[in-house]
């Protein structure tokens, strides 16, 4: 069960990162990525930065989100 809670937490994350900052996401597989990892990066920024956002469904999108958007924003630059 917690596989798949990570597989949509992430693959909503992802897509939402993608709306946020001016994409059309992906496809499927590539937002699930992103939306993964950006929540293991947000998760580990927050704690270092001692920022806490609700727990839960919602909390963890957030955060995937958030964390995907700022890996999205690392690679257009690097793109550039």
């Amino acid at each position: 069960m917690g596989l798949l809670y990570s597989l949509l937490i992430g693959a909503l994350a992802g897509w939402l990162a993608g709306k946020l900052m001016k994409g059309g996401g992906f496809g499927l597989l590539m937002n699930i990525i992103l939306g993964i990892l950006g929540g293991v990066l947000a998760g580990w920024l927050f704690g270092k930065l001692g920022v806490s956002l609700s727990n839960g469904i919602l909390g963890d999108i957030l955060k995937g989100a958030i964390g995907a958007s700022i890996i999205l924003f690392i690679a257009n630059l690097l793109k550039k």
